[in-house]
C-alpha cells in the first residue's frame, strides 16, 4: 500500500539548525548533527537540510557539512543551498547526499535543471519553489530565501521546471511558514494538479490532519519544519516524528 513520505525540512544558519516565521524571526533550535541522530531513532522517512545564507553569501551549502550528515544518516537526505554548478551537485552527491534542492538558480536559469537532470537523473533533482502573496492576493515565486520576488508565476513556473527534467518539487507558502496553521491547500493542489511529478507541501503543518488534507489536494509526500521540532503551546524544542504505525494509520 502506498504510503506519502513524511519529511522533516531542517533549516542551517551559521552551522546551527534554525527555525523561521515566514523566513524571518529566526529561532536557533540546536546542533543539526544531533538533529539526524534523533531522526535516526525516530525512523523518520528522509531528510531536508537547507542552507539560508547560502545563495545570499554566494556560496554552496558546507561540504564538511554534508559529510557529517552522510556519515551519521541511516535515511535518505537532501540538501540545498547556493547550487548552481553542475560541480557542486557533484561534489554534494561524493559527499553522501542522495538528492540537491535548487532554488534561486532555477529561477535565474531554467536551462541548469535541464543540464542537471540530464547529468545526473532527474530523481536527483529537486526544485524548491518559495511562495508568497502580494499585496493584492496574487501569488509569485520568490527566490534568495524569500527576499526576492521573481515575477514568475508558481504553476506556470512548476511547469516550466517539470519540462527541464526536475524529479521533484518542494512547494512551500512563505506565508504559512512557521505559522502551523495549516498547508496552503490551494497552492498544493493548483501546483500538484498541473504537473506529473512528486509534489511534497511544505509550511504551515501542525498535526496529523494537515498532512492527510495535503495529500488530498494530490501530494505526494508532505513536509514539516516547527511541527518536528517543537512540542506543545509553548514551543518547547523537542525533536519528534511520527510512530510508523501511526503513520499507516495516518493515511
Amino acid at each position: 500500500m502506498f504510503r506519502p513520505r513524511v519529511i522533516p525540512v531542517l533549516l542551517l544558519k551559521n552551522n546551527g539548525l534554525v527555525k523561521s516565521v515566514k523566513f524571518k524571526d529566526f529561532r536557533y533550535i540546536g546542533d543539526p548533527i544531533n538533529a539526524v541522530k534523533l531522526f535516526n531513532d525516530l525512523k523518520a522517512d528522509e531528510l531536508v537540510f537547507l542552507d539560508i545564507l547560502a545563495s545570499k553569501e554566494n556560496r554552496t551549502i558546507s561540504l564538511d557539512f554534508v559529510d557529517k550528515v552522510g556519515n551519521e544518516a541511516n535515511m535518505p537526505f537532501a540538501v540545498g543551498g547556493g547550487i548552481s554548478r553542475i560541480e557542486d551537485i557533484e561534489q554534494i552527491i561524493k559527499a553522501g547526499a542522495e538528492k540537491v534542492v535548487i532554488n534561486t538558480c532555477a529561477t535565474e536559469r531554467p536551462d541548469f535543471i535541464k543540464e542537471a537532470a540530464e547529468v545526473f537523473g532527474s530523481s536527483t533533482i529537486v526544485v524548491s519553489i518559495d511562495v508568497k502573496k502580494k499585496v493584492f492576493g496574487k501569488k509569485q515565486v520568490y527566490a534568495f530565501g524569500g527576499r526576492k520576488s521573481t515575477g514568475l508565476d508558481p504553476v506556470n513556473f512548476a511547469r516550466l521546471i517539470e519540462d527541464m527534467g526536475a524529479g521533484e518539487i518542494l512547494i512551500n507558502s512563505i506565508d504559512k511558514d512557521g505559522t502551523m496553521s495549516g498547508y496552503d491547500l490551494e497552492l498544493v493542489n493548483s501546483v500538484a494538479s498541473a504537473v506529473t511529478i512528486p509534489v511534497v507541501a511544505s509550511g504551515g503543518a501542525s498535526n496529523h490532519d494537515d498532512f492527510r488534507a495535503a495529500v488530498d489536494s494530490y501530494a505526494s509526500a508532505v513536509a514539516a519544519g516547527s511541527m518536528f521540532v517543537y512540542h506543545g503551546p509553548r514551543k518547547a524544542v523537542l525533536i519528534n516524528y511520527p510512530d510508523p504505525a501511526d503513520l499507516k494509520v495516518m493515511f
